[in-house]
Protein backbone atom coordinates (compact mmCIF):
# COMPACT_ATOMS: atom_id res chain seq x y z
CA UNK A 1 0.00 0.00 0.00
CA UNK A 2 1.64 3.25 -1.31
CA UNK A 3 2.13 6.05 1.52
CA UNK A 4 -0.10 8.88 0.73
CA UNK A 5 3.46 11.27 1.55
CA UNK A 6 6.23 11.16 -0.67
CA UNK A 7 8.07 8.15 -0.99
CA UNK A 8 12.58 9.14 0.44
CA UNK A 9 14.46 5.67 0.62
CA UNK A 10 18.17 6.02 1.98
CA UNK A 11 21.20 5.21 -0.54
CA UNK A 12 24.21 5.22 1.69
CA UNK A 13 23.41 2.31 3.95
CA UNK A 14 26.38 0.92 5.57
CA UNK A 15 28.97 3.70 4.36
CA UNK A 16 28.42 6.04 6.96
CA UNK A 17 27.65 8.91 4.89
CA UNK A 18 24.04 8.88 4.86
CA UNK A 19 23.63 11.00 8.48
CA UNK A 20 22.81 14.64 8.72
CA UNK A 21 21.86 16.09 12.04
CA UNK A 22 20.37 13.97 14.61
CA UNK A 23 20.85 11.05 12.83
CA UNK A 24 18.84 11.90 10.01
CA UNK A 25 19.51 9.56 6.76
CA UNK A 26 20.93 11.26 3.13
CA UNK A 27 17.78 10.82 0.56
CA UNK A 28 17.89 9.68 -3.33
CA UNK A 29 15.03 11.17 -5.70
CA UNK A 30 12.98 9.23 -8.63
CA UNK A 31 11.84 12.04 -10.48
CA UNK A 32 12.70 15.92 -11.09
CA UNK A 33 11.04 18.08 -8.42
CA UNK A 34 10.66 21.50 -9.04
CA UNK A 35 11.68 23.39 -5.80
CA UNK A 36 12.62 27.51 -5.77
CA UNK A 37 15.66 28.89 -5.73
CA UNK A 38 15.65 30.62 -2.11
CA UNK A 39 15.79 26.60 -0.95
CA UNK A 40 19.16 26.08 -2.35
CA UNK A 41 20.73 29.11 -1.73
CA UNK A 42 23.94 28.23 -0.28
CA UNK A 43 24.78 29.79 3.45
CA UNK A 44 28.31 30.85 2.16
CA UNK A 45 26.75 32.99 -0.22
CA UNK A 46 26.97 36.47 1.86
CA UNK A 47 30.21 35.33 3.42
CA UNK A 48 33.71 35.54 2.20
CA UNK A 49 34.42 31.99 -0.72
CA UNK A 50 38.33 31.09 -0.89
CA UNK A 51 39.09 27.81 -1.86
CA UNK A 52 42.04 26.37 -0.04
CA UNK A 53 43.82 24.35 -2.97
CA UNK A 54 47.61 24.99 -2.84
CA UNK A 55 47.70 23.77 -6.20
CA UNK A 56 45.33 26.78 -7.36
CA UNK A 57 46.69 29.22 -5.14
CA UNK A 58 50.01 28.54 -6.58
CA UNK A 59 48.21 29.47 -10.12
CA UNK A 60 46.66 32.25 -8.64
CA UNK A 61 49.87 34.12 -7.48
CA UNK A 62 51.53 32.95 -10.71
CA UNK A 63 48.78 35.33 -12.46
CA UNK A 64 49.21 38.01 -10.85
CA UNK A 65 53.29 37.66 -10.60
CA UNK A 66 53.12 37.67 -14.59
CA UNK A 67 51.06 40.81 -14.34
CA UNK A 68 53.18 42.36 -12.43
CA UNK A 69 55.87 41.34 -14.58
CA UNK A 70 54.24 43.37 -17.89
CA UNK A 71 53.21 46.12 -15.69
CA UNK A 72 57.07 46.16 -14.71
CA UNK A 73 58.25 45.80 -19.05
CA UNK A 74 55.63 48.22 -19.78
CA UNK A 75 56.26 50.85 -17.70
CA UNK A 76 59.87 50.89 -16.94
CA UNK A 77 61.24 49.25 -20.12
CA UNK A 78 59.07 51.06 -22.98
CA UNK A 79 57.03 54.20 -22.12
CA UNK A 80 59.21 55.90 -19.24
CA UNK A 81 62.23 55.85 -21.29
CA UNK A 82 60.49 56.94 -24.13
CA UNK A 83 61.05 60.43 -25.72
CA UNK A 84 57.12 61.13 -26.78
CA UNK A 85 55.06 62.19 -23.57
CA UNK A 86 51.50 61.54 -25.64
CA UNK A 87 52.12 58.45 -26.49
CA UNK A 88 53.54 57.21 -22.85
CA UNK A 89 50.43 58.86 -21.11
CA UNK A 90 47.90 57.38 -23.57
CA UNK A 91 48.98 53.58 -23.59
CA UNK A 92 50.47 53.91 -19.68
CA UNK A 93 46.76 54.79 -19.14
CA UNK A 94 44.76 52.18 -21.10
CA UNK A 95 47.45 49.61 -20.04
CA UNK A 96 46.86 50.28 -16.37
CA UNK A 97 43.09 50.63 -16.72
CA UNK A 98 42.95 47.27 -18.53
CA UNK A 99 45.20 45.57 -15.68
CA UNK A 100 43.47 46.59 -12.64
CA UNK A 101 40.02 45.79 -14.38
CA UNK A 102 42.17 42.11 -15.26
CA UNK A 103 43.09 42.06 -11.49
CA UNK A 104 39.75 42.54 -10.35
CA UNK A 105 37.95 40.22 -12.25
CA UNK A 106 40.27 37.96 -11.40
CA UNK A 107 39.92 38.64 -7.51
CA UNK A 108 36.13 38.79 -7.99
CA UNK A 109 35.72 35.12 -10.02
CA UNK A 110 38.13 33.36 -7.23
CA UNK A 111 36.55 35.05 -4.18
CA UNK A 112 32.93 34.95 -5.45
CA UNK A 113 30.37 31.68 -4.79
CA UNK A 114 30.56 30.06 -7.69
CA UNK A 115 26.97 28.31 -6.92
CA UNK A 116 27.51 25.83 -3.90
CA UNK A 117 24.44 24.08 -2.67
CA UNK A 118 24.21 23.52 0.54
CA UNK A 119 26.49 20.73 2.54
CA UNK A 120 24.77 18.19 4.41
CA UNK A 121 20.92 19.10 4.11
CA UNK A 122 19.90 15.99 2.87
CA UNK A 123 18.30 14.96 5.74
CA UNK A 124 14.55 13.69 6.11
CA UNK A 125 13.68 16.75 8.26
CA UNK A 126 15.14 19.02 5.38
CA UNK A 127 13.02 17.10 3.06
CA UNK A 128 9.89 17.19 4.94
CA UNK A 129 9.97 21.18 5.58
CA UNK A 130 9.88 21.04 1.85
CA UNK A 131 6.13 19.63 2.01
CA UNK A 132 6.87 17.34 -1.44
CA UNK A 133 3.75 16.05 -2.81
CA UNK A 134 3.05 12.31 -2.32
CA UNK A 135 5.15 10.56 -4.90
CA UNK A 136 8.12 12.43 -4.92
CA UNK A 137 11.74 12.15 -3.98
CA UNK A 138 14.50 14.07 -4.14
CA UNK A 139 18.05 12.92 -5.28
CA UNK A 140 21.08 13.52 -3.38
CA UNK A 141 25.01 13.90 -4.02
CA UNK A 142 26.32 11.16 -1.92
CA UNK A 143 30.06 13.09 -1.49
CA UNK A 144 28.48 16.11 0.12
CA UNK A 145 24.85 14.78 1.10
CA UNK A 146 23.20 17.41 -0.31
CA UNK A 147 20.34 18.00 -2.09
CA UNK A 148 21.13 17.73 -6.01
CA UNK A 149 19.64 20.54 -8.14
CA UNK A 150 19.63 20.25 -12.30
CA UNK A 151 22.67 21.24 -13.81
CA UNK A 152 24.32 20.94 -11.02
CA UNK A 153 27.79 19.01 -10.38
CA UNK A 154 29.83 17.65 -7.89
CA UNK A 155 33.39 19.31 -8.02
CA UNK A 156 36.58 17.01 -6.43
CA UNK A 157 38.30 20.08 -5.51
CA UNK A 158 35.72 22.54 -4.28
CA UNK A 159 34.05 19.74 -2.36
CA UNK A 160 30.62 20.95 -3.20
CA UNK A 161 27.83 20.49 -5.71
CA UNK A 162 27.64 23.56 -7.51
CA UNK A 163 25.09 25.17 -9.71
CA UNK A 164 25.89 25.01 -13.37
CA UNK A 165 29.26 24.02 -13.40
CA UNK A 166 31.08 24.82 -16.02
CA UNK A 167 34.35 23.66 -15.09
CA UNK A 168 37.27 23.95 -12.50
CA UNK A 169 39.58 26.75 -12.99
CA UNK A 170 42.82 26.80 -11.36
CA UNK A 171 43.75 29.96 -12.65
CA UNK A 172 41.55 31.55 -10.62
CA UNK A 173 41.37 28.87 -7.84
CA UNK A 174 37.52 28.47 -8.08
CA UNK A 175 34.65 26.72 -10.21
CA UNK A 176 33.03 28.63 -12.94
CA UNK A 177 29.27 28.33 -11.93
CA UNK A 178 26.44 30.25 -11.90
CA UNK A 179 27.13 33.18 -9.95
CA UNK A 180 30.68 33.65 -10.44
CA UNK A 181 31.00 33.01 -15.07
CA UNK A 182 30.39 36.94 -15.66
CA UNK A 183 33.59 37.68 -13.95
CA UNK A 184 35.55 34.48 -15.33
CA UNK A 185 34.44 35.88 -18.67
CA UNK A 186 35.48 39.62 -18.05
CA UNK A 187 39.02 38.22 -16.67
CA UNK A 188 39.51 36.26 -19.79
CA UNK A 189 38.76 39.36 -22.33
CA UNK A 190 40.96 41.73 -20.14
CA UNK A 191 43.55 39.68 -20.27
CA UNK A 192 43.02 39.16 -24.39
CA UNK A 193 42.99 42.53 -24.25
CA UNK A 194 46.00 43.67 -22.30
CA UNK A 195 47.95 40.93 -23.92
CA UNK A 196 47.36 42.11 -27.50
CA UNK A 197 48.23 45.78 -26.22
CA UNK A 198 51.68 44.23 -24.75
CA UNK A 199 52.32 42.76 -27.84
CA UNK A 200 51.76 46.08 -30.26
CA UNK A 201 53.78 48.03 -27.83
CA UNK A 202 56.68 45.75 -28.09
CA UNK A 203 56.79 45.81 -31.79
CA UNK A 204 56.53 49.49 -31.48
CA UNK A 205 59.67 49.84 -29.70
CA UNK A 206 61.50 47.35 -31.27
CA UNK A 207 60.85 49.26 -34.05
CA UNK A 208 61.79 52.43 -32.23
CA UNK A 209 64.92 50.85 -31.00
CA UNK A 210 66.15 49.57 -34.22
CA UNK A 211 65.81 52.93 -35.69
CA UNK A 212 67.80 54.53 -32.95
CA UNK A 213 70.26 54.06 -30.64
CA UNK A 214 69.38 51.65 -28.10
CA UNK A 215 71.10 52.99 -25.00
CA UNK A 216 68.36 56.06 -25.28
CA UNK A 217 65.46 54.01 -26.23
CA UNK A 218 65.81 51.94 -22.65
CA UNK A 219 67.03 53.20 -18.65
CA UNK A 220 68.13 49.28 -19.28
CA UNK A 221 71.27 47.75 -21.40
CA UNK A 222 70.58 46.76 -25.06
CA UNK A 223 70.76 43.15 -23.96
CA UNK A 224 68.59 43.31 -21.10
CA UNK A 225 66.14 45.15 -23.09
CA UNK A 226 66.18 42.62 -25.31
CA UNK A 227 65.82 39.70 -23.07
CA UNK A 228 62.64 41.43 -21.14
CA UNK A 229 60.95 42.64 -24.64
CA UNK A 230 60.98 38.95 -25.39
CA UNK A 231 60.16 37.44 -22.36
CA UNK A 232 56.99 40.17 -22.30
CA UNK A 233 56.24 38.98 -26.12
CA UNK A 234 56.11 35.28 -24.95
CA UNK A 235 53.82 35.52 -22.15
CA UNK A 236 52.22 37.99 -24.51
CA UNK A 237 51.88 35.48 -26.89
CA UNK A 238 50.98 33.03 -24.83
CA UNK A 239 47.90 34.34 -22.68
CA UNK A 240 46.66 36.31 -26.15
CA UNK A 241 45.94 32.10 -27.70
CA UNK A 242 44.73 30.84 -24.34
CA UNK A 243 42.54 33.67 -23.33
CA UNK A 244 41.11 34.21 -26.31
CA UNK A 245 40.07 30.57 -26.72
CA UNK A 246 38.90 30.66 -23.34
CA UNK A 247 36.82 33.71 -24.14
CA UNK A 248 35.21 32.28 -26.82
CA UNK A 249 34.23 28.86 -25.72
CA UNK A 250 32.73 30.96 -22.83
CA UNK A 251 30.75 32.91 -24.73
CA UNK A 252 29.57 29.90 -26.88
CA UNK A 253 28.84 27.77 -23.89
CA UNK A 254 26.51 30.85 -22.48
CA UNK A 255 24.72 31.25 -25.89
CA UNK A 256 23.84 27.84 -26.16
CA UNK A 257 23.01 27.43 -22.40
CA UNK A 258 25.40 24.27 -21.65
CA UNK A 259 28.04 24.21 -19.64
CA UNK A 260 31.51 23.02 -20.65
CA UNK A 261 30.88 19.60 -18.53
CA UNK A 262 27.16 19.27 -20.26
CA UNK A 263 29.20 19.64 -23.46
CA UNK A 264 31.54 17.54 -22.23
CA UNK A 265 29.29 14.55 -21.10
CA UNK A 266 26.53 15.11 -24.04
CA UNK A 267 23.85 14.86 -21.21
CA UNK A 268 20.24 15.06 -22.15
CA UNK A 269 18.71 18.67 -22.61
CA UNK A 270 15.98 18.83 -19.70
CA UNK A 271 15.64 22.41 -19.31
CA UNK A 272 13.37 25.31 -21.33
CA UNK A 273 15.46 26.69 -24.52
CA UNK A 274 15.60 30.49 -24.68
CA UNK A 275 17.59 32.94 -27.27
CA UNK A 276 21.31 33.66 -27.25
CA UNK A 277 20.15 37.32 -25.83
CA UNK A 278 18.34 35.94 -23.05
CA UNK A 279 20.91 33.96 -21.54
CA UNK A 280 23.44 36.75 -22.26
CA UNK A 281 21.40 38.96 -20.21
CA UNK A 282 20.94 35.66 -17.33
CA UNK A 283 24.49 35.86 -16.98
CA UNK A 284 25.29 39.65 -17.23
CA UNK A 285 22.54 41.03 -15.89
CA UNK A 286 19.49 42.83 -17.57
CA UNK A 287 18.71 44.82 -19.35
CA UNK A 288 22.13 45.71 -21.57
CA UNK A 289 24.60 48.07 -19.79
CA UNK A 290 27.91 49.48 -19.24
CA UNK A 291 28.00 47.23 -16.17
CA UNK A 292 28.09 44.44 -18.14
CA UNK A 293 31.62 45.16 -18.13
CA UNK A 294 32.54 46.39 -14.90
CA UNK A 295 33.68 43.73 -12.73
CA UNK A 296 32.05 45.79 -9.44
CA UNK A 297 28.43 44.80 -10.32
CA UNK A 298 26.50 42.17 -9.26
CA UNK A 299 23.82 40.13 -11.81
CA UNK A 300 20.72 39.38 -11.23
CA UNK A 301 20.76 35.59 -11.96
CA UNK A 302 17.04 35.50 -11.49
CA UNK A 303 15.77 34.82 -8.23
CA UNK A 304 12.36 33.81 -9.16
CA UNK A 305 14.11 30.51 -11.40
CA UNK A 306 13.06 27.52 -9.97
CA UNK A 307 15.06 24.49 -9.88
CA UNK A 308 14.97 20.87 -10.20
CA UNK A 309 16.78 17.95 -8.37
CA UNK A 310 18.21 15.22 -10.07
CA UNK A 311 21.51 13.28 -10.05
Amino acid sequence: MKSPVHRCRDVERGHGHGQGRAGATCLQAEQRIPISKDVITSSSASAMWFIRDICGIVCAVITWLLLLYAEFVVLFVMLLPSKNLMYSIVNGTLFNILAFLALASHLRAMCTDPGAVPKGNATKEYIESLQLKPGQVVYKCPKCCSIKPDRAHHCSVCKRCIRKMDHHCPWVNNCVGENNQKYFVLFTMYIALISFHALLMVVFHFLYCFEDDWTKCSSFSPPATVILLILLCFEGLLFLIFTSVMFGTQVHSICTDETGIEQLKKEERRWAKKTKWMNMRAVFGHPFSLLWFSPFSTPDHGKAETYQYVV
